[in-house]
């Protein structure tokens, strides 16, 4: 079965940076690694199942039947070196080390019902939902309200990477694990220290309101800066690929250029170069319509 054709933006925080409590949880399975990387895609799908099959039918991935969070999601987490994490010349410090990123399941799964039910007609919304959606949104916030800071590590989107999100990264800093398009192991994910890539997002922030207003990358730009400054200032950020790897032959990874066109776009609007903004947006229409044209297909 493939993986999910999700791609990832996580946010890595030292331990330092939780409960104490929690760390206590939190060390033994540090110790031992935390998830394999190229499990996390099986992972979700897992929980998401498993909470399918749980009564009653509100119950969310990363939940018991009773509404608490299933004891088993302190062991959902991805651990990283600082040693990892390339950092610019006077940039950010991070760490200490290890660096940590809980998938968040419980809590990704609450804030996409609120999007669900903001979005959603009324007939799939009333279809949908198990309950009614005042009540759906009471539990959501209930669930949100308890994360240490409000805001989950980790943002996920099907099919497709948000151009902005590659504003945050060196684009020299990226990192491909060739493998075969069905093996779990090829990937490919950039790394930056989240105060390199809230500076670079900030920028991408200004330059995008300037050119084509308060819409748009923009909007993506400014609540992407807001999630960054919920955490810890010697955090790293990691944009991933995740399951898409597996759309993406060979010649095309290749071939992509996707963070240096949009840094290339970033510098052409500085210097007002309309056609070099022109030429880079055609050469990323290019390499994810295909991408696009899937979502379509299915």
């Amino acid at each position: 079965m493939p993986r999910p054709f999700v791609a990832y933006l996580r946010v890595y925080e030292p331990l330092s940076a939780f409960d104490e409590a929690l760390v206590a949880r939190l060390r033994p399975v540090v110790d031992a690694g935390g998830l394999d990387r190229s499990d996390v895609g099986r992972r979700e799908r897992e929980v998401w199942l498993k909470s399918q099959l749980y009564a009653p039918p509100s119950t969310l991935p990363g939940e018991l039947p009773d509404g608490r969070q299933s004891t088993s999601a302190v062991r959902d987490l991805l651990v990283l070196d600082v040693a990892d994490i390339p950092v610019t010349d006077g940039g950010a410090a991070v760490g200490p080390g290890p660096l940590i990123c809980p998938l968040d399941l419980r809590a990704r799964s609450a804030a996409a019902m609120v999007g669900f039910i903001t979005t959603a007609t009324p007939v799939l919304r009333d279809s949908a939902l198990a309950g009614t959606a005042e009540a759906a949104r009471g539990k959501a916030a209930t669930v949100l309200g308890e994360l240490p800071r409000g805001a989950v590590h980790v943002v996920s989107t099907t099919w497709t990477v948000p151009l902005p999100w590659f504003s945050l990264v060196d684009p020299a800093a990226k990192q491909v694990v060739a493998a075969p398009p069905t093996d779990p192991r090829r990937q490919v994910f950039w790394r930056a220290a989240i105060g390199d890539a809230r500076r670079r997002a900030e920028r991408a922030r200004d330059l995008a309101a300037t050119t084509f207003g308060e819409s748009g990358p923009t909007r993506v730009l400014a609540d992407t800066v807001r999630w960054l400054e919920n955490f810890h200032d010697a955090s790293a950020v990691e944009l991933d690929y995740g399951g898409l790897v597996q759309l993406i032959d060979d010649d095309q990874l290749a071939a992509d250029t996707s963070a240096e066109d949009v840094h290339a776009i970033l510098e052409a609007l500085e210097s007002s170069d309309a056609e070099a903004v022109g030429e880079r947006f055609d050469r990323l229409r290019e390499f994810w319509g295909g991408l696009a044209a899937r979502e379509q297909q299915n």
